[in-house]
């Protein structure tokens, strides 16, 4: 469905995902599935609302995943 989203789990990105590239893959979720790359003056807030909850989702989706063959760091 998005292609333009990239893979944020290691291994394919290495290195932690930041939440700036999750907050990117959130809003191009929101842009695809609303189908505005902008939104109007009066759908502002919920377009941002629903990019905050996709990013939290994919937060909390990336902390819980547990990937085989992967080393994970010491935080």
């Amino acid at each position: 469905m998005c292609r333009s989203i990239k893979t944020l789990r290691p291994p394919v990105l290495p290195e932690e995902a930041t939440e700036e590239d999750i907050r990117a893959a959130a809003l191009q979720y929101v842009r695809k599935v609303s189908g505005f790359r902008a939104p109007a003056a009066h759908n502002r807030e919920v377009f941002e609302q629903a990019v905050e909850a996709v990013a939290a989702a994919t937060a909390e989706l990336l902390g819980g995943l547990e990937i085989r063959g992967v080393t994970q760091r010491a935080g």
